[in-house]
């Protein structure tokens, strides 16, 4: 039995997102003035961030923002205060940090404009989609908007924002938020402005600029829908993308909370796989826009907009707060829409990637998660899967009932701000009204799973059925809620010891015995 101080000591030691957060200062909002060319990647930027002075003597504040390197990165031409004046800067090791003349007052709000220009290495793609058309979708996940955004590019300082993008009048251009403007210009351009009044994290803004038919198909709980495909795709863009997303957005509306936004917009975006979640206006890979229901798919990024959007967590150890999430919501969707059976399906399916990925490398759901994101490796999708599989245990554990309503009210508390798993434990142990700590820590803080070996057989003469179980995984034993299924007899017991026997009552012998009926724990058998 470890003391409290020990798992204090172990949680810390968890947490390795050290982004240098700057306590002084709350971005409030960004305007993000960009202009695109189809005679060179070059781009010209102009961001003017507004900021919350929180703290007294603030002397200087940075933004993200990549150096040039190999002829790719950002050039900062000038940086002015609020009155226009010319500030002290300096840019280097994708830092921007800029020198204020006299610290603020607390509590003042002061404007800071950036010009800059080049060409992005990441975060903003330029190229050809499928059918060979030029266009400029932004994914800035996880940490990519600094490529060619002045951010504070880090979930825990959420902003309002609105993009004034500049480009040849032959594209459309789709973003965040609602539309403020679309206005032709001299020599062939246009400015399209959206702007977006709810917080989000840097990751989210999102611009996608290129040829697009754009359909809008009404509402969902008062929400508009639209999406944006290639208009050689808008037949498919209807199929795959329409009722899916009206699906989840009355399924969570309806289970969650009110939907967080002004509208939902899907958008067909080249230079990507999958799906990315951007508040709002979520984009997904080209080649997905077929002509079937991209139902899953849909139904994990829908779920973002509550989680990881809407809700966003404090730091990236923390991830599975969104990707988690997502995962099992989209799993939830699968038994509203589909049934249990499709739902467990999915659930073992899920289960065994998890034991394939621990068994490559056993790591926490919430640890130094960065590192993968950014490079590709596969252990992140623990957090994915893992984290979804969490979800499903803690409903188990607290019942369904209670779980949504510890979830509703995860989501009340905590929308348009930041979250933690502490937080979130906090609210599941009002709820149910049970301590959790050790839930959360066996779950969350460790890397691999349990394995049950079992053994039963039955004693005429009792009446009883003698079950042993055993965890051969190694290390601390888990406590291991389990039901049982003799027969058509349903028990529930639970397991704390490495190895436990256990009686049951049973007038007959049972013709089998089932560890786990209805799929409620990660454990291998």
């Amino acid at each position: 039995m470890k003391s409290a101080a020990a798992l204090l000591l172990f949680a810390l030691a968890a947490q390795a997102d050290n982004y240098p957060r700057q306590p002084g200062i709350d971005a409030q909002h960004y305007i993000l003035r960009v202009t695109l060319s189809d005679d060179t990647d070059e781009i010209q930027g102009e961001t003017t961030v507004e900021l919350r002075f929180v703290q007294p003597n603030v002397t200087a504040f940075a933004l993200d923002l990549t150096s040039v390197r190999n002829g790719k990165g950002m050039t900062v031409t000038g940086v002015t205060g609020p009155d226009g004046a010319a500030l002290v800067y300096t840019h280097e090791n994708d830092r921007l940090s800029i020198r204020l003349p006299a610290p603020p007052a607390v509590g003042e709000r002061r404007s800071y404009t950036v010009k800059y220009r080049g060409v992005p290495g990441n975060g903003l793609k330029i190229l050809k989609n499928k059918f060979g058309e030029r266009c400029f979708f932004s994914v800035n996940w996880p940490v990519m908007a600094r490529q060619w955004l002045p951010m504070i590019d880090h979930p825990y300082d959420k902003a309002t924002s609105e993009f004034v993008v500049t480009a040849p009048a032959q594209y459309q251009v789709v973003a965040n938020g609602l539309l403020q403007e679309i206005t032709d210009l001299p020599g062939g351009l246009r400015r399209t402005h959206w702007k977006q009044d709810e917080p989000i994290a840097s990751w989210l803004n999102n611009i996608g600029v290129a040829r697009f038919a754009s359909r809008y198909f009404g509402t969902a709980q008062g929400i508009p829908l639209q999406t944006w495909v290639f208009p050689q795709d808008r037949e498919n863009g209807i199929v795959a993308l329409e009722t899916p997303m009206r699906q989840a957005i009355e399924f969570y509306s309806d289970f969650v909370g009110p939907y967080p936004y002004d509208k939902l917009a899907g958008v067909q975006a080249a230079g990507m796989g999958g799906g990315m979640e951007h508040a709002s206006a979520i984009f997904y890979g080209e080649r997905s826009i077929q002509n079937r229901p991209a139902s899953s798919l849909v139904w994990h990024e829908v779920a973002h907009q509550w989680f990881g959007d809407a809700v966003t967590e404090s730091d990236w150890d923390d991830a599975w707060l969104s990707e988690g999430f997502a995962t099992y919501f989209q799993q939830l969707s699968t038994e509203h829409y589909l049934g249990r059976d499709a739902f467990v399906a999915e659930l073992k399916n899920a289960r065994n990637n998890i034991f394939t990925l621990e068994q490559r490398k056993p790591v926490a759901v919430v640890h130094d998660n960065l590192p993968e994101m950014t490079g590709g490796a596969a252990p992140v999708r623990l957090v994915y899967v893992k984290g979804g599989w969490f979800l499903h245990m803690l409903r188990g554990q607290v019942g369904t009932e209670t779980f949504w309503k510890a979830i509703r009210e995860y989501y009340r508390r905590y929308r348009d701000s930041n979250a933690t798993s502490e937080d979130l434990r906090q609210v599941f142990e009002q709820a149910s009204g049970q301590k959790l700590d050790w839930f959360f820590r066996q779950w969350l803080h460790t890397g691999t799973s349990p394995t049950v070996e079992f053994k039963w057989s039955y004693d005429a003469g009792a009446k009883k059925v003698h079950l042993t179980l055993t965890q051969t995984q190694g290390g601390e034993a888990f406590r291991l809620p389990i039901e049982v299924a003799i027969g058509a007899q349903r028990a529930k017991f639970e397991m704390t010891q490495p190895a436990q026997t256990f009686e049951l009552p049973a007038d007959t012998a049972p013709q089998s015995v089932t560890l786990d009926p209805d799929v409620w724990l990660l454990m291998r058998q």
